[in-house]
């Protein structure tokens, strides 16, 4: 197999015994460039996987991997301490291997960040929730990674990118690029506008709740699960660029945006756009599962509430990308990010129908 030069330059760089045999592109990533590099030791093969840290979007790197190392070797040492996962703790957690020059990432001559991380053997990621039981395992486990990180030893994590779920802040970006007008798109979307200010109530209420600040992953779709290939089990949560203080309810809100809703983010056809609700009930039983010891009743009041906010900040954010001519987030036709914006109200409206419910098996599960 033909060996990518630069990549395989690169996979050397890291503190890794044997020989290189191969590299190829892995994953269905689309912010990080990633490798699978292959070693041979000793009659053994090891494969790592090796990333090039986008620092369009992470402009601080080397404090990304600082958060990056803090909270793999926190989550480590509690894995090494419980019965349940010290026998296989090395597969529950990313383990940064460094650099030859002991750094916890290697810079190459152009500026490129590199990371390296073992690739965990006898597990899976996937794009979509494909049942409730998936859905069950990804909240459980991101409510795991909560809870082992709730005593993260001081200092306060690096903000990776500052002002992440800040919803009014992105509602007043919304205001700005409509005010510009500047691709003259506003006359298209009078009712997505129309819907957003309608509900800009929505944007303020977990900040003004004034909820406990948490570690957070801030991406918890569910291909940022690794589920076991035998027992389906949530074991590895990865994609820890976001990793940084926040709420743990912008999480679950995210859950609930990424896993309740079969239709594609760009669905044009909006009649397949709507909450599952047995999705989310899967949803608030894994993540009680493991996160309930240590939410607040302020927490668990809004737990429901996370499910439509985050939603709506997206909405509002792919809004203001088609109104500012689609500078942010890439696009592949003429008014993607305008679909993208209805996918993300048409699911707000079927939270707000199911709402009561929802409300109901949050006070059921949690009292």
């Amino acid at each position: 197999m033909t060996i990518p030069l630069h990549a395989a330059a690169i996979a050397r760089q890291f503190a890794m015994d044997g020989q290189l045999q191969s590299v190829t592109p892995y994953g269905s990533g689309h912010i990080n460039d990633t490798y699978c590099a292959v070693f041979s030791q000793g009659g053994c093969t090891a494969r790592l996987i090796v990333q090039r840290i986008h620092t369009g979007i992470f402009r601080d790197p080397s404090a990304l991997m600082e958060n990056i190392r803090r909270v793999t070797s926190h989550l480590a040492l509690k894995m090494q301490a419980e019965p349940d996962c010290a026998r296989d703790w090395e597969r529950r957690v990313l383990t940064v291997i460094p650099a030859r020059d002991g750094r916890a990432w290697h810079e190459d001559a152009a500026g490129g960040w590199w990371r390296a991380y073992p690739l965990i053997e006898g597990a899976h990621s996937l794009d979509a929730v494909e049942s409730a039981e998936q859905a069950y395992e990804a909240a459980r486990a991101f409510g795991r990674f909560q809870q082992l990180l709730a005593d993260l030893p001081a200092p306060r994590l690096h903000d990776t990118i500052p002002d992440f779920h800040n919803t009014p802040k992105r509602f007043a970006d919304f205001e700005r690029a409509l005010a510009a007008d500047v691709a003259g798109h506003a006359a298209n979307a009078r009712a997505e506008i129309e819907f957003a200010i309608a509900r800009q109530g929505i944007a303020s209420v977990l900040l003004d709740a004034h909820l406990p600040e948490r570690v957070t992953h801030n991406d918890t779709k569910i291909n940022n699960v690794l589920l076991d290939d035998k027992t389906g089990e949530g074991i590895c949560v990865i994609d820890l660029d976001t990793v940084m203080p926040g709420l743990a309810l912008y999480d679950f809100g995210d859950m609930v945006r990424t896993a309740t809703c079969a239709a594609s983010e760009d669905e044009r056809d909006l009649s397949k756009v709507a909450m599952q609700f047995k999705m989310f009930e899967a949803l608030v039983r894994g993540y009680f599962s493991t996160a309930g010891g240590f939410l607040t009743k302020a927490e668990l009041e809004h737990l429901a509430f996370a499910g439509k906010a985050i939603p709506f900040e997206q909405g509002i954010r792919f809004l203001a990308d088609y109104l500012a001519g689609d500078t942010y987030y890439k696009v592949h036709r003429a008014g993607q990010n305008l679909d993208r914006c209805r996918t993300q109200f048409k699911l707000i409206e079927s939270i707000e129908a199911q709402e009561e419910a929802m409300n109901r098996l949050v006070r059921e599960l949690t009292r």
